[in-house]
């Protein structure tokens, strides 16, 4: 532990691909973009990615298949329901450590704000909750107030570094990702957690990428 890391190209691939699949899910239920639940637009964002898989050959060979809310464990095991929002199982990849995305709505005449982006995302990564066996995880904002990665979560990480310690362990602020075609950035935390029994260097998990997909929700 923890597993190899993921390629970027890989992580490059499968931001794309979701971008798509939200792209196709805005156009066919605006209304449920525009203002359902986070829960409601992340189970559309499922049904499309699995179907992608035949559709696609290059997602189709990258990806076994995607779930919602598949149960999971925490780092130690005290905690045995934990519900990330999507699980992508990869091929050639552990079974047992999925690559996981987290979304959140980001909307600030609702109070979703970056700040619960945070406490409510980044977090879960950083104290094992999610991801413990990976080295990368997704987080994915469902934007509808204008908000962008340049404009509130990176200001607000900033300030979370000037902490001591740094707030959500902010090892490298989000560094854009020029070549894509949308808001796209990935930010590095360190996580204090070691493996259960565990208390050799080596087995410690080392830091985590965050990657960061902030899709509108207002149709282009």
């Amino acid at each position: 532990m923890p597993l190899p890391e993921v390629s970027n190209d890989h992580l490059e691939v499968i931001a794309e691909s979701l971008l798509r699949a939200f792209s196709d899910v805005r156009k066919r239920s605006p209304s449920t973009v525009a203002s359902g639940t986070e829960a409601e637009i992340t189970a559309l964002m499922e049904a499309r990615l699995n179907t992608m898989i035949e559709q696609d050959p290059l997602w189709g060979q990258l990806v076994l298949c995607v779930t919602r809310g598949k149960e999971s464990l925490s780092f130690d095991g005290s905690h045995l329901e934990k519900r990330p929002d999507l699980s992508i199982y990869l091929s050639n990849r552990n079974r047992g450590f999925p690559l996981i995305i987290e979304a959140k709505i980001v909307d600030a005449t609702t109070s979703k704000t970056e700040a619960l982006y945070c406490d409510k995302g980044i977090r879960r990564f950083v104290e094992g909750d999610y991801a413990w066996g990976n080295r990368e995880a997704f987080m994915v904002a469902y934007v509808r107030d204008g908000s962008s990665i340049g404009t509130k979560l990176t200001p607000f990480l900033s300030s979370a570094m000037s902490e001591t310690p740094p707030g959500y362990l902010i090892e490298v602020l989000p560094n854009a990702v020029s070549a894509f075609s949308t808001d796209l950035a990935h930010s590095r935390h360190g996580r204090s957690f070691v493996y259960a029994g565990h208390s050799s260097p080596n087995l410690e998990p080392g830091p985590i990428s965050v990657w960061h997909l902030w899709l509108s929700c207002l149709e282009p």
